[in-house]
């Protein structure tokens, strides 16, 4: 008996959306990088990208835990000097209302160019409205 490889050709994608509402973050950011990757298909195959397609709506009314939104920190450097800006999670999130579910997930995904392709394939919307009806979405249910 041979071992099943997929390739691109013979992978199946389907859409889902995701709604963030009052979801944890990090338990948010997990489920949907499981999707991102393929991990709970059985053709899944390490070396292949056969993950799904997966849109994220509602991002800015996600939550977190503790104190988090005061003590939480975004660090970013512009390679000049004196270059270095940080900012409290309460600051990205009326900023960048998306930023925070994008950072989560793309730090679960593979730093390489099939996490590249992975990353090519995560929609997030910081309201309940997205483009992608045309694609037929099914609504995944997010586990807390």
């Amino acid at each position: 008996m041979k071992t099943y490889m997929a390739n691109n050709q013979t992978v199946q994608k389907n859409w889902y959306v995701v709604d963030a509402t009052n979801k944890t973050l990090g338990r948010l950011a997990t489920q949907v990088a499981s999707l991102l990757r393929g991990k709970g298909k059985p053709t899944y195959t390490p070396h292949v990208n056969c993950g799904d397609n997966v849109i994220v709506i509602n991002a800015e009314k996600i939550k977190l835990t503790g104190n988090k939104w005061q003590d939480k920190l975004y660090i970013h450097h512009s390679e000049y000097n004196g270059g270095l800006t940080t900012l409290t999670a309460t600051e990205v999130m009326t900023k960048f209302p998306t930023r925070m579910v994008e950072n989560a997930i793309y730090g679960m995904l593979p730093h390489t160019k099939l996490g590249d392709q992975m990353r090519n394939q995560l929609y997030v919307y910081a309201g309940a409205e997205h483009p992608h009806a045309a694609q037929k979405p099914v609504e995944y249910k997010v586990e807390d």
